[in-house]
């Protein structure tokens, strides 16, 4: 996969491809978050889409590198994706994982291995797949089920995107 690879040049946002789908393919509002580091790198990206004029979150979809904080939840507690779709939501009701399942899936002609996190709320779904460069990548999705034409929506989405200025 040779788009999900490292970049070689530091762009002034994150300096890893982020993943995810292309604000024009998705007909309603896309906000995105960096995760800074104190030293400044990113450590992490999560992009959400609303739906239709802002009629609520319906996706994050999150980017976090090895080595980000975001990473390490303790077992049984949701992946950070999950806690800010919550946050979105306003919903304050306490959601923990029961179960995961790995699942093989086919992106173009790579083979993904996708874990699906079974939650305690049954309205959230949620996927996690490692990209070639050691890439966290999570969907959390609200109400909809995260069916394996998906991830064939997934692209690098460009490095401007993330630039201030």
């Amino acid at each position: 996969m040779s788009f999900l690879r490292r970049r070689s040049a530091t762009p002034a946002g994150p300096d890893f491809d982020v993943l995810a789908m292309d604000p024009g393919d998705w007909p309603g509002n896309l906000g995105a978050g960096l995760l800074p580091a104190p030293d400044g790198t990113c450590q992490g990206v999560f992009l959400r889409y609303d739906l239709f004029g802002g009629r609520g979150p319906a996706m994050i979809i999150g980017n976090l590198p090895e080595g980000s904080p975001a990473r390490d939840v303790p077992e049984g507690e949701v992946p950070f994706e999950v806690a800010q779709l919550l946050l979105a939501l306003e919903n304050d009701e306490e959601v923990t994982v029961v179960g995961t399942e790995d699942v093989p899936v086919m992106q173009g002609d790579n083979l993904l291995i996708v874990r699906r996190v079974k939650l305690s709320e049954s309205r959230i779904s949620c996927v996690q797949f490692d990209r070639s460069d050691n890439v966290l990548v999570t969907i959390a999705a609200w109400d909809r089920p995260i069916t394996d034409d998906l991830y064939a929506l997934l692209k690098p989405l460009p490095a401007e995107l993330f630039q201030q200025g």
